[in-house]
């Protein structure tokens, strides 16, 4: 799919690319009496000119939108933290017995272990 679609755009560039080359060969222009002919003369500029800006626009909302999800993420783990810390007193009559199982068993581990 992605291949298919790298060769859509080349292939719409290229008609681009002709069309600017072989349609606009008859224009012609006139500044001031003096006759300035050809299709890149305007076109191409303004086609280098807005791909230019349409980078920089492009990798300037990368920067703001990373910037905008950092921001998100460093929020979420902001407010996890403060729900932790809110629902931490309400859970420790539930941690106290994993605790003490938890301590049961890693003696009787490390008793068997001295044994061996």
């Amino acid at each position: 799919m992605k291949q298919s679609a790298a060769f859509f755009l080349l292939f719409l560039f290229a008609v681009v690319a002709w069309s600017a080359s072989h349609h606009g060969a008859d224009m012609g222009v006139w500044i001031d009496g003096d006759d300035i002919d050809g299709p890149m003369v305007f076109a191409g500029g303004g086609l280098l000119l807005g791909g230019a800006i349409a980078l920089l626009v492009g990798a300037i909302l990368a920067v703001v939108f990373a910037g905008v999800g950092i921001v998100v993420v460093v929020a979420l783990v902001v407010a996890a933290a403060a729900v932790a810390l809110t629902v931490a007193p309400f859970l420790l009559p539930f941690v106290l017995p994993v605790l003490l199982v938890g301590y049961l068993m890693g003696r009787s581990r490390r008793n068997q272990v001295v044994r061996t």
